[in-house]
């Protein structure tokens, strides 16, 4: 019920966003003088699912002033982040403590009260190259299924059924 509570908050806040947004944009469009200030930053994402991902780029792309212009792919160790486009940024600051602040938003919609304190937990690091990245999970099923994944692979199964079977228990979670 408090998940519902707080994707409700989250429309309207975003709604808000919308409108002043809008405004915004118009002011500086009808303006005699240019208002924009532009920038582009790079902002780090707590989210980490898909669809919170999607979530977050979808609310940044549809408030006035403000774009998606580009993903990093996220590793274990580091999480993904998004590249901005703000036309009336007052500061980088400033930028990223707005995203940080939607953000906030949308995780306490995603997954409730403490959602977005749970995204602050330090990554698991692994050791082997390919698991660096977050596909590196699909690299060891299809490795695990003695397949070649390119380069340097192999073509059986790496490791003991117990290993393999360990393996899955850790992608499961």
């Amino acid at each position: 019920m408090m998940r519902a509570w707080y994707t409700f908050t989250y429309v309207l806040w975003i709604l808000g966003e919308i409108v002043k947004g809008s405004f915004a944009v118009a002011a500086g469009v009808y303006s005699p003088r240019t208002r924009s200030s532009p920038a582009i930053v790079e902002y780090p994402l707590r989210a980490t699912t898909d669809l919170e991902i999607i979530a977050m780029a979808s609310s940044i792309t549809i408030t006035p002033g403000t774009l998606v212009v580009g993903t990093a792919h996220g590793t274990l160790e580091e999480g993904p982040s998004l590249f901005v486009h703000v036309l009336f940024a007052a500061s980088r600051e400033q930028v990223v403590e707005d995203l940080r602040e939607m953000e906030q938003r949308l995780l306490r919609a995603s997954r409730g009260p403490g959602g977005a304190e749970a995204a602050l937990l330090p990554r698991r690091s692994r050791s082997a190259v390919d698991e660096r990245f977050a596909d590196g999970r699909a690299v060891r099923r299809i490795r695990a299924a003695g397949h070649r994944t390119g380069p340097g692979g192999h073509a059986g199964p790496g490791g003991s059924s117990h290993e393999q079977s360990r393996e899955q228990e850790e992608d499961e979670r």
